[in-house]
């Protein structure tokens, strides 16, 4: 670790969120991880990289129940996941900020851009997953699914990510509810930029159409690939989140 880099913790009421600060020019990189992510993944850990190299700003962080941070997962919900962004993002950075979300945290970074309109510069999104718990989580369940979801207050379904199952609670699916954002305009003053593979079969690309056509802003691009599933990981997928997250800092010091 150098002089440049700090770890990190914030608490969050009776929990401590763990982060990583890389000190430098702004606007601050934000890295907001997906559902069961950690900020060591590849593309947080591809970010410290590049924005090591460059001398950016950057601050990677782990939600509660992911990661080092405090917490159980299953306790956790949207809105207990975009306090910590927040908490972190007014405690552990000053000026300006580009954010990154990847999936939920696609979701993430449009909320957190919402609640901190004077703080978020721009965002790019990686199959970005707003309104998931809805969408693509109970609207996909079966009734009887549903109806044992209500009355235990969770179920289990089978992760191709993980040996272990994905553990979804009535609570993430209420609570979700009341951070819905792809049925109205969503009111941002920042530029949008979104990555999706047309073979992604978790979060299907007309999610990221359906948010860009909702976003009450002039410059939102949608880059769609056409084989990068998911994770959006292999080499030439990662190059393309950098070439994207650069374009955009090279816009906003433009503009600035």
């Amino acid at each position: 670790m150098n002089s440049r880099e700090t770890a990190c913790q914030v608490s969050v009421g009776h929990r401590i969120v763990r982060a990583n600060r890389l000190k430098g020019k702004t606007p601050t990189v934000v890295f907001c991880g997906g559902f069961r992510s950690d900020m060591a993944g590849t593309k947080a850990m591809m970010l410290d990289d590049w924005c090591r190299e460059r001398g950016q700003g950057y601050l990677r962080f782990d939600y509660s129940g992911h990661g080092e941070s405090d917490g159980a997962f299953e306790e956790g919900t949207i809105g207990q996941w975009l306090d910590d962004t927040l908490e972190v993002i007014d405690r552990l950075t000053v000026g300006p900020l580009l954010l990154v979300g990847s999936s939920m945290g696609g979701w993430i970074m449009l909320l957190a851009a919402l609640a901190r309109p004077d703080r978020v510069a721009g965002l790019v999104g990686i199959a970005s997953a707003p309104d998931f718990t809805e969408e693509l989580l109970w609207n996909n369940l079966t009734s009887e699914q549903q109806d044992a979801l209500e009355k235990d207050g969770r179920i289990e379904l089978p992760s191709d990510y993980s040996d272990d199952p994905h553990v979804i609670t009535r609570g993430l699916i209420t609570e979700g509810r009341n951070h819905l954002l792809l049925a109205n305009r969503i009111r941002l003053n920042c530029p949008v930029r979104l990555l999706h593979s047309l073979d992604d079969s978790d979060v299907p690309w007309k999610i990221s159409l359906r948010a860009m056509r909702q976003i009450d802003h002039n410059d939102v691009r949608l880059s769609l690939l056409k084989d990068a599933g998911h994770r959006i990981s292999r080499p030439q997928d990662l190059q393309q989140i950098l070439d994207t997250v650069e374009g955009l800092l090279g816009e906003l010091d433009g503009n600035a």
